[in-house]
């Protein structure tokens, strides 16, 4: 009897899916498993979500939707962009392990996931700067998709994170948030207080500007 549990069913389903995935892959995960991990039978996931793909694709929409809700309502309040932080305070499932293994093994539905957690960058980047803890840029979708590929990436590569930090960023945070601040900790430095000296950014900028105006009067 599941009284402590008031998911729907459709969510215990899910849930169970996202931690199969994270553990096994996509391929390597039987919709059998799923039903026995979410205490239901297999027939009751297929009535639910059709197939295991369409499945797939529901823990992918929700997963993204878990960053895009997080990371939105930290980034008005000052936090760092950082999707990594982002699963901090997500422990009913490992979305973090989740995301890693879907980047790795790769679907039709990898490419609509990054570019959905692009485009819900752009969005709460400008929510930030709305409410005044982002700095403005012209450059709002590169910042944006830059960003969001660099943490992904750290994701993607957690073992090797774990190897340089000694923390594995894809585990749960949930009961001890302080284990993650070897990473979250030269993030945040990197991001207030940036990476080069006034004199490197300076000499940076005339390089780039010498790069433009080169190419700009080679257009013909």
């Amino acid at each position: 009897m599941r009284s402590s549990d008031d998911r729907s069913t459709a969510a215990r389903i899910r849930d169970a899916a996202i931690t199969e995935f994270a553990t096994s892959g996509v391929n390597g995960t039987t919709v059998r498993a799923i039903a026995a991990a979410a205490d239901v039978s297999p027939g009751l996931v297929i009535h639910h979500f059709g197939s295991k793909d369409q499945l797939r694709v529901a823990c992918d929409e929700y997963v993204a939707a878990l960053i895009r809700d997080v990371k939105g309502e930290a980034m008005t309040s000052g936090a760092p962009f950082d999707i990594v932080g982002a699963f901090r305070s997500i422990g009913h499932i490992p979305a973090a392990k989740y995301l890693a293994r879907t980047l790795i093994d790769g679907s039709p539905h990898v490419a609509e996931l990054v570019d959905e957690i692009i485009s819900d960058a752009v969005d709460y980047l400008g929510g930030g700067v709305a409410a005044g803890t982002i700095k403005p840029t012209e450059f709002e979708q590169e910042r944006a998709a830059i960003l969001a590929i660099w943490g992904l990436g750290a994701l993607v590569m957690h073992e090797h994170v774990e190897r340089a930090l000694g923390v594995d960023i894809t585990a749960d945070f949930s009961t001890n948030p302080e284990a993650i601040t070897a990473y979250v900790r030269p993030v945040f430095e990197l991001y207030s207080q940036g990476l080069l000296t006034d004199q490197a950014a300076h000499a940076m900028s005339e390089a780039l500007d010498s790069v433009s105006t080169e190419t700009e009067t080679k257009t013909p």
